[in-house]
């Protein structure tokens, strides 16, 4: 009986990425961005209503996974194992990867607030030396929300975080916010928002006037390379 679901399991699955508009939509999400449901019935080349037919198939069957932001939906891969199965096939069709390219501006993509956090690229820059240095630990049950580990904690409160106090928020201490610009979690949460008030009191980085940019200053470069290793 196992190995009978396994192969009706694997022929199911191999049914959905078949389909060349279901195998375009994977393939442009094999760059770790997520796209929303317009964006991949454009790379696809069919219309949304196809296309949510399509996402809702590949969803099905677990190869995507959803994320709700504000009003969006945006869709990426459903885990690193559906990724690394297909980059072997891609390798074995010997197909490039199609980048994902932004349409932000570029003051704003490079960094800027969102709500009381940082966002941007290197806000997601941030993020990934926190998660690589496990400074971040993700949570076994919900991987959109993080822990300090032993070793974060300390270099947090060495800069200048009071993480107790931080603790302390009604709203969750840390947790993943999908960036809109580059389509990669950013840290959001009460920490997030530490570390953004953080960068403005030491004038790592400050505020535009007239919109959501943020500057990084020559001070604010020196020191995200010193402690978090970010080369701009």
């Amino acid at each position: 009986m196992d190995a009978d679901f396994a192969d009706t399991r694997l022929a199911r699955l191999a049914a959905a990425i078949a389909e060349p508009a279901r195998a375009r939509m994977l393939c442009s999400l094999m760059d770790g961005h997520a796209r929303t449901g317009t964006e991949l019935a454009a790379i696809a080349e069919i219309g949304t209503s196809t296309a949510s037919v399509h996402l809702a198939k590949l969803k099905e069957q677990q190869l995507v996974q959803v994320i709700a932001q504000g009003k969006h939906r945006y869709y990426q891969l459903g885990s690193s194992e559906v990724a690394a199965a297909l980059e072997s096939l891609l390798a074995i069709a010997g197909a490039p990867q199609p980048r994902f390219k932004p349409s932000t501006p570029p003051r704003l993509r490079h960094a800027r607030t969102c709500y009381d956090h940082m966002a941007g690229e290197l806000a997601v820059k941030l993020h990934d030396s926190c998660v690589q240095q496990i400074w971040l630990v993700g949570d076994q049950q919900d991987n959109s929300v993080y822990e300090l580990s032993q070793a974060g904690e300390q270099a947090l409160t060495n800069l200048g975080i009071d993480v107790d106090l931080t603790r302390q928020s009604r709203r969750r201490f840390a947790c993943t916010c999908l960036d809109w610009s580059e389509r990669r979690p950013h840290l959001g949460g009460a920490l997030g928002a530490a570390l953004l008030a953080l960068s403005l009191k030491h004038k790592w980085l400050e505020r535009d006037l007239d919109s959501r940019a943020l500057s990084l200053t020559r001070e604010g470069k020196k020191q995200f390379q010193r402690h978090f290793a970010i080369v701009i």
